[in-house]
């Protein structure tokens, strides 16, 4: 094997692990996504609303807390867009990257 299919191979275990490190991200923010829609859910069922600051629980405007419990859904959903788009171009340079590798292989066996 050349050095220059050792390189593409060394570049195709950096993708994996990228690809590992963005996949931990998407299970961190929809995991999140979940615990935003869980509260939402139960907001929608209480008649007043409280968030903890600091060591105390202060009765908080039930309506602050949708809003920014919408607004913080939001901001994840977008991340994970960003992160959608950032592993799907990882995804086809991994591909392209493998195609060339397997390709070198077959030439140097031949």
């Amino acid at each position: 094997m050349d050095a220059k299919t050792e390189e593409k191979i060394a570049e195709l275990q950096m993708h994996e692990q990228n690809m590992q490190k963005f996949l931990s991200q998407k299970q961190q923010f929809q995991s999140q996504i979940v615990e935003i829609e869980n509260a939402l859910k139960e907001l929608s069922h209480s008649k007043e609303a409280h968030r903890i600051v600091g060591n105390i629980m202060v009765k908080t405007d039930k309506k602050k807390i949708e809003e920014d419990l919408n607004s913080k859904k939001e901001m994840i959903e977008l991340r994970l867009k960003s992160i959608d788009k950032q592993e799907k171009s990882m995804r086809e340079n991994a591909d392209k990257l493998q195609k060339e590798v397997m390709d070198e292989i077959g030439k140097n066996k031949k």
